[in-house]
């Protein structure tokens, strides 16, 4: 038995929500619920789940927007991100205006996270690793036992998450990306906040900001 995971994407951004669940409890997380919750909930009701908590990667509106919604339908707990974020949180009402999202409540969540700490979903274990540089409160969750990461707007397919935002920090970025996430392995399958998933491996052969040929 193993965590399975499904991606919704979310948002006229096409954020990568992802529903992640341990196979023999059939107890699952949400992460990252930017918005459209009726797409989420029906991919619960899909997959005969039972939601018990909301995973952050980090507070932009496209990934945090539908949170305080979702946390009071099902009324589960939000873990994540790190505290480092809590201005974008606060912020969340500005970032929806500035965008044209619908406004979203702002919350505190009932658990910051740090760089080494787990979280769990059902049986199953994930570690938190703080990957500053998008943001800074940006957090990881990597499941070590079937190689999969879930790294928000740190990483994607051929590119690397923005930092020309509040506290972003380009140098910090490509550091969280060689030193915490491509030391897992290159054969490390991972969805990114946006668009296709990749491996590390891929990654750090051909991406052209982080690849070990870049000089």
């Amino acid at each position: 038995m193993s965590l399975k995971y499904r991606i919704i994407p979310v948002t006229p951004f096409q954020q990568n929500c992802s529903l992640i669940w341990c196979e023999a409890t059939k107890r699952a997380a949400v992460v990252d619920p930017g918005g459209d919750l009726d797409r989420i909930l029906a991919a619960v009701k899909e997959e005969g789940v039972t939601v018990e908590k909301i995973l952050l990667t980090h507070a932009h509106i496209d990934h945090a927007g539908g949170t305080a919604d979702l946390a009071r339908q099902l009324t589960v707990p939000i873990e994540g991100p790190h505290q480092d974020d809590n201005f974008w949180i606060q912020g969340l009402p500005q970032q929806a205006q500035m965008f044209g999202f619908p406004a979203p409540d702002v919350f505190t969540p009932d658990r910051w996270l740090e760089h080494t700490d787990t979280v769990t979903v059902g049986d199953q274990t994930l570690a938190v690793l703080h990957c500053p540089g998008h943001t800074p409160g940006h957090v990881v969750f990597f499941h070590r036992d079937s190689g999969l990461a879930l790294v928000g707007d740190v990483l994607f397919h051929g590119s690397i998450g923005r930092t020309d935002f509040p506290k972003g920090d380009h140098a910090t970025l490509i550091r969280s990306i060689k030193d915490r996430l491509f030391p897992l392995g290159d054969e490390v399958a991972f969805v990114p906040g946006h668009g296709p998933m990749s491996t590390f491996g891929q990654e750090r052969a051909t991406n052209p900001f982080v690849s070990d040929h870049r000089g």
